[in-house]
This record gives structure tokens, C-alpha cells and sequence, in this order.
């Protein structure tokens, strides 16, 4: 069954416009809870992040769920992860985000955990959107569902967070600079550090509804290089607007993305045998990135862009780390999804049981320069067209074992992306226009 609303992230949209407007997300509320009602103990948690439209797609899915008899948990702003955590600590039949991750404040997005907060089958994806076809029905006064607010939800999460550095380390003596974007964790992420010992500065700490992820935050790094720079600081620490991806920046200013992130995590962790099963990364993870985890004798394996791939075959091959290079980063022993602050604190484990400084840690990948170019086109393109392969062929023999051509469609735009990765930045560039040339031509 195609679906016409569920995307690879949910549901996502611009505020006002179809599928982000109040009647839309009521109904949407009422489906899902139709769909969740066969649980014996129908109750769903909801959380969000800064953004103002949040207040008003929260009080039409608390409607919805509460029409269709489904008991609700408000969380307010919390980050994506711990929305997945609170829902397993509070055996919840789902729990319910409202975020548009690292996009800005006018769009925003509601995307589900199961019970085991994981991201939702496909099969009751399909079930709400089947739900959604029909008419809307209320039952009766008395099996109406409750909401409560759950007031100590922060402090839950900031202590779930801790536990990922172990007890006998201390970030005491680190001066550690955090990004919040003025999102989701801007009231957790700077505690859970100072409450491990580390001096925190804190930037993009004070949301005002419409700042979320502006000129801050994961996707946006300047203010944060010169934080670190401007205080000294050993490390900065860059969140996007819901909290489940991570930048960082060491002390040179240099940014540490998140492939390098997934390679300090699996070094410092390698002996681990439940490691053993390997690392999953994507189409577009660095090459250096690959050949760092195989010079650990482990298999790496590269799943479709989106961390929904990424945790499929991470699932599929019993694999406990896995994450993509734009900081989505899964420890899967901990968190069953991608979480900033989870995936920083293993980081800073590593830094403080190596006492190497993070740019030290970095350097067990080499970072193979990569061009992306992409092209517009008008409509639907064979990129098995032969002026296509004959250009690709080409380049392949060129870089030999030296680096890797990736050439697929966008999902979501009507653009070919032409992706050349070697050990030098012009070659790349050169031979990626060479092949983004040969698809303007075949197109």
C-alpha cells in the first residue's frame, strides 16, 4: 500500500498547509488512536520541541487520541530520544514527537515510537492512513481518554542520559562548550554535563517559538567554532532542534562530524564482543569511515540515506552502533534510536579514558574529501542511460581503489545527486562535474 502521508520521518510539513493544519492533526490524532486502542492499556505520551506552532498540533493530538478513547502523557519540549525512552520507562502503547528535527520554525512534523520505542512498522503506518479515510467518531463520555502532564519528565531523562558515562569517570576539568539550537534540549543537555563535573557554556539556550535551529545548532557550526576558540575551550558540542543528532567541534576549531564520531565510538569500544557484528553506516558515510572499522577486523555495512536504514539493518545484522555522517548517531544498546546527547557523553568517555584531546581521538579515520553536485532535472531519469554509465565508468577507472562514485536520485526534490569521493578535493570536484555534465546531457 503506498502512503500518501507518512514519509521515511514521520509525517512533515509547512505550518497551514496540508497535512500541518489543527483538523488534519486531530484526525490523525483520532486514527492512530483507533488503530492503538486494541491495547489492553491504550496510553500514549507526546512530546515537542520549541517550536510555536507545537502548542497547537499538541492540543489537536491530545484531542484526537482522548476522541478515540486513548489515555495521554503531555511531556512537553523534550528531545525525540527521550520521547523514545519515556515511552519504554512508561510501558506507553507509542509515544508521539512533534518536530521537525533541524528544519526551520515554520515547518513541523509528528512522527511515532512503538511501545518498544522504536520507530512504527510500516504495516500501522498503513493502518492509521487507512483510519484516516473514514469518519471521525467520538465514544462514549465514559471511555473518553485523560491527559496528565508529567512534570519531573527533564529530570527523568537527565538522569537516563548520565548513566551513558560510567560511574568511574568524571568530565571534571573539561571546559565544554553546548550548542542547544534552541531546541528540545536546551533545558537538559547543559545539565546532564555540568552534573558530570564539566564547565559548561551554553549557547542557543533560550527558545523563543521561532529561533529553533536559526544560525545555531548541528546544521549551522560558526557560533560554536568561535565559542570554543573565543573561551578555550577542550570541545564544543553542536545539537540540532529535537536533539537526536550531533556535531562537534575540537579544540582547533575543527569540526568532527558524524562519521568520525561512529569511528571514535568504535574504537574506544572494539573489544566489546557484542561488538562484533560489525558497524552500519550509509551510501554516503566517508570511505575512511569504512576503512577504519575494517582495519578493526569488523564488517561495516552501508545502509539507504535516513536513520530509519540505518536502524533496519543495524536490526538485521545485530549490530550495535550504526549512524550517518550528518550526526545521526544509533548506540543501540542504549538508546533503540539516534540521540545527541547519548552518542556525545560516549564520545567524551573515550576522550577522558584516553586523556587524548578530541582531535587526537579523530584522527583513527582519514577524512577522504567528497563533491556533491546536484542536478536538476524535469523529470524521471535512467541512470542506467548510457551517456550516464559511460561517464561513470570513466571516473571509476580513474580513482581506482583511491576513493568511490555514488550517483542516485533525490527522494524528495526532482534532482540527480553525484557524489565523488577520493584522496584529493580538486580530483573530486573535476570528476564530479564530469559526471553531473553527462547527466545534463542525458536528461
Amino acid at each position: 500500500m503506498a502512503r500518501r502521508y507518512f514519509g521515511t520521518d514521520g509525517i512533515r510539513g509547512k505550518i497551514g498547509q496540508r497535512p500541518m493544519t489543527p483538523d488534519f492533526i486531530l484526525k490523525l490524532g483520532w486514527a492512530a488512536g483507533k488503530v492503538l486502542v486494541n491495547n489492553n492499556h491504550p496510553l500514549v505520551l507526546i512530546g515537542k520541541d520549541t517550536r510555536i506552532s507545537g502548542y497547537m498540533l499538541e492540543s489537536a493530538l491530545q484531542a484526537g487520541l482522548e476522541a478515540a478513547g486513548v489515555h495521554v502523557r503531555l511531556l512537553g519540549p523534550m528531545p525525540t530520544p527521550a520521547v523514545s525512552y519515556l515511552t519504554r520507562a512508561f510501558r506507553a502503547s507509542a509515544g508521539i514527537v512533534i518536530s521537525a528535527s533541524h528544519n526551520p520554525y515554520d515547518d513541523n512534523g509528528v512522527k511515532f515510537f512503538s511501545s518498544d520505542g522504536m520507530k512504527l512498522p510500516d504495516e500501522v503506518e498503513e493502518a492509521i492512513e487507512a483510519y484516516l479515510e473514514r469518519d471521525f467518531s467520538c465514544v462514549e463520555s465514559a471511555q473518553l481518554g485523560r491527559a496528565v502532564r508529567i512534570e519531573d519528565a527533564a529530570g527523568r531523562y537527565i538522569e537516563f542520559c548520565k548513566r551513558a558515562l560510567p560511574t568511574e569517570q568524571s568530565l571534571a576539568g573539561l571546559r565544554i562548550v553546548v550548542d542547544c539550537a534552541n531546541g528540545a534540549t536546551y533545558h537538559i543537555a547543559p545539565h546532564v554535563f555540568e552534573e558530570l563535573g564539566a564547565e559548561v557554556i551554553s549557547l542557543a539556550n533560550k527558545p523563543n517559538g521561532l529561533n529553533i535551529n536559526e544560525e545555531c545548532g548541528a546544521t549551522h557550526l560558526t557560533g560554536l567554532k568561535e565559542a570554543v576558540l573565543k573561551y578555550r575551550a577542550d570541545l564544543g558540542i553542536a545539537l540540532d532542534g529535537d536533539g537526536d543528532r550531533l556535531m562537534m567541534i575540537d579544540h582547533k576549531g575543527d569540526t568532527i562530524n558524524g562519521d568520525q564520531v561512529l569511528a571514535i565510538i568504535t574504537h574506544a569500544r572494539a573489544k566489546e564482543e557484542n561488538l562484533a557484528k560489525g558497524v552500519v553506516g550509509t551510501l554516503m558515510s566517508n570511505l575512511g569511515l569504512e576503512q577504519a572499522i575494517q582495519r578493526l577486523g569488523l564488517p561495516f555495512y552501508r545502509a539507504n540515506v535516513g536513520d530509519r536504514y540505518v536502524l533496519e539493518m543495524m536490526t538485521q545484522n545485530q549490530c550495535i552502533l550504526g549512524g550517518e555522517s550528518s550526526g545521526h548517531v544509533i548506540v543501540r544498546d542504549m538508546m533503540p534510536t539516534g540521540d545527541g546527547i547519548i552518542s556525545a557523553l560516549q564520545v567524551l568517555s573515550a576522550l577522558v579514558g584516553s586523556g587524548k584531546t578530541l582531535s587526537e581521538l579523530s584522527e583513527v579515520m582519514q577524512q577522504y574529501p567528497q563533491t556533491l553536485v546536484n542536478v536538476r532535472v524535469q523529470h524521471k531519469l535512467d541512470l542506467k542511460h548510457a551517456l550516464i554509465q559511460s561517464a561513470v565508468h570513466d571516473v571509476e577507472a580513474t580513482l581506482g581503489a583511491r576513493g568511490r562514485v555514488l550517483l542516485r536520485a533525490s527522494g524528495t526534490e526532482p534532482l540527480i545527486r553525484v557524489m565523488v569521493e577520493g584522496q584529493d578535493h580538486l580530483e573530486t570536484e573535476q570528476l564530479a562535474q564530469q559526471i553531473a555534465s553527462a547527466v545534463r546531457a542525458a536528461a
